[in-house]
């Protein structure tokens, strides 16, 4: 996608972080504070809208890795084998794979700013793949590169930071091991990428003002000042966000 594109007025916001982050939950508040506004959202979900060859991987992390399939909750947690599988083969798998959502992501993001929407809100991007790879080996680093030339970048990039045992809790699918790996893997490609917003472990209702706050202060929402969209979140959500990490950019170096 090419910067001569016109965008008009569509922005585009992502939220990236581990599984039981709380991704859903405040994608859902900044919908609501946005049509609060008068905006018109569409959401984009990475693994259903984006993903290709869904039912290969899926399988393949059941039948060959012996993983369960489903969500898991806290009622009925699961142990998922797919993302957390590290070997040089699977490496090689994950490079082609990626290439192809990311050529598949191109095309979602074109139809998608094609719409009425004025916003668009993508529950996980490519950065949640590319925190996969190790981004210590110059090579992938390269690759890197070469996928992020490819898509357009979000006006508003949020990493949602998590403690791994709380976030476990929440959705108990990964190791625990696996979760603080992981974690680290997103601060480290929010250092290196930079541009990004990573919220801090909060309390729910200052977690959900800071999002909202960083939301707003980079779309030109108009109207929206004061208003109040969910559980009693206060005014001040609008306002830039407090204990809000701004990563500085990084160049990729080869």
């Amino acid at each position: 996608m090419t910067a001569a594109e016109p965008l008009g007025r569509k922005m585009m916001v992502s939220f990236s972080g581990i599984d039981g982050a709380g991704k859903s939950t405040q994608i859902a508040n900044l919908c609501a504070h946005l049509h609060a506004a008068g905006k018109r959202v569409s959401i984009v979900t990475f693994w259903d809208d984006v993903a290709t060859l869904k039912s290969m991987r899926e399988g393949a992390g059941h039948k060959i890795f012996k993983g369960d399939k489903g969500v898991g909750s806290p009622d009925a947690p699961i142990e998922r084998r797919d993302k957390n599988v590290r070997s040089p083969l699977m490496t090689m798998v994950r490079l082609g794979l990626y290439f192809l959502d990311t050529l598949s992501l191109r095309r979602a993001t074109r139809r998608v700013l094609r719409s009425e929407s004025d916003v668009i809100i993508f529950d996980r991007y490519l950065y949640d793949e590319l925190a996969n790879l190790n981004f210590n080996r110059g090579i992938l680093r390269l690759y890197v590169r070469l996928l992020l030339r490819l898509v357009r970048r979000p006006d508003v990039s949020l990493v949602l930071d998590a403690d791994p045992v709380e976030a476990r809790k929440r959705k108990p699918e990964y190791p625990l091991d696996f979760l603080h790996e992981n974690r680290e893997a997103y601060l480290r490609l929010a250092r290196v990428l930079g541009g990004f917003t990573v919220i801090p472990p909060l309390p729910l209702s200052e977690a959900k003002a800071a999002v909202v706050g960083a939301a707003m202060q980079r779309l030109p929402m108009a109207s929206a000042q004061g208003e109040t969209a969910s559980d009693g979140a206060a005014p001040s959500a609008m306002q830039p966000p407090m204990r809000v990490d701004e990563r500085e950019a990084r160049p990729l170096a080869s």
